[in-house]
């Protein structure tokens, strides 16, 4: 019998190396399209492409079971306008050429996973966003219009891709909890040692999240239930406020006082890191209204547990 093969388009980072781990575990054939293609001896090929146009690696999607498109540049960065372009279109040209690739196959992946983001929902200290809330409006307090803007060009090009035969996943991601380097954990955990582990700004902020073995359990849960289509918010059910999160860090730390960091302090030290302070002030409440309906466990719920099991597994490089 022929295995699963699962392609994961720009599966060189942490998320994709968490999936490509995952399913190999279940015995799945998985390849990764990335830029820079190296060899590896766990079996994961990875495949050249240049994450806007048809080459080779298309032929890889003739016949897999799921694609996961997880391509887009780091929002870790100043929005200044080349990377505003640079973030745009690496979201939308990837997006657009999976399609392509997918209409092409003669037996087309069953399923489609294309990455968008919780940041979608509007700005929120009060109701939840599940998938049936249609408030996306940008903040201006929250600093999120170009963040919106991306979300949802993103999630239009995935809707307007012709693949008739292909079930399509728009994977609206919280922020994940795991040890790889492009996680948020260990920089948390890192600041909460230092003794900064205080709410940042207000810390009346929602925070949504995720522990990437939900993750990666989630993605696996998606694939198997042809019924889960269209968005699903991939997030715990307990998004929990900026101070109170960063209480927990100090808790399960040891580290008993952390200082807080006021907006004006969060403005100044954004420049110098040469990033965005909406990444902290916005209020993601979301929860995931789909995977709870289609009768998905998590295993991390609530966030004590979920970096309790961070911490005490052996840190990474």
């Amino acid at each position: 019998m022929n295995k699963q093969k699962i392609i994961l388009a720009g599966g060189s980072g942490f998320l994709g190396g968490e999936l490509a781990k995952h399913f190999k575990t279940l015995d799945w054939d998985v390849v990764i399209l990335t830029r820079s293609p190296k060899s590896r001896t766990d079996g994961v090929r990875e495949i050249a492409w240049d994450t806007k146009s048809l080459g080779d690696w298309a032929r890889e999607l003739d016949g897999a079971t799921a694609v996961v498109n997880l391509t887009g540049r780091s929002v870790d960065c100043r929005y200044n306008a080349k990377n505003r372009r640079e973030i745009m279109e690496s979201r939308v040209n990837s997006t657009r050429v999976v399609g392509e690739a997918i209409a092409q196959c003669k037996m087309p992946p069953r399923v489609w996973l294309n990455s968008s983001t919780a940041t979608l929902y509007q700005h929120t200290f009060g109701k939840p966003h599940d998938e049936s809330s249609r408030e996306m409006d940008s903040v201006t307090d929250a600093k999120d219009a170009f963040s919106v803007e991306v979300a949802q060009a993103w999630e239009r090009t995935l809707d307007e891709t012709n693949t008739p035969n292909t079930r399509k996943v728009a994977l609206r991601t919280s922020m994940v909890l795991g040890l790889g380097r492009n996680s948020v954990f260990p920089v948390l955990r890192r600041l909460t040692k230092f003794g900064l582990g205080g709410r940042q700004g207000s810390g009346k902020q929602f925070v949504s999240w995720i522990h990437v073995e939900d993750f990666c359990r989630a993605i696996e849960w998606i694939i198997a239930h042809d019924d889960l289509v269209g968005p699903i918010n991939q997030c715990a059910p307990n998004p929990l406020p900026n101070a109170e999160m960063m209480k927990l860090f100090r808790e399960v730390c040891g580290v008993p006082i952390g200082l807080p960091a006021a907006e004006w302090m969060l403005e100044i030290g954004a420049f110098f890191l040469r990033t965005e302070t909406e990444l902290i002030f916005k209020s993601r409440r979301v929860v995931p209204g789909k995977l709870l309906q289609s009768g998905f466990a998590f295993c991390f719920p609530a966030f004590r547990e979920a970096i309790k099991n961070l911490e005490s597994k052996p840190a990474r490089d």
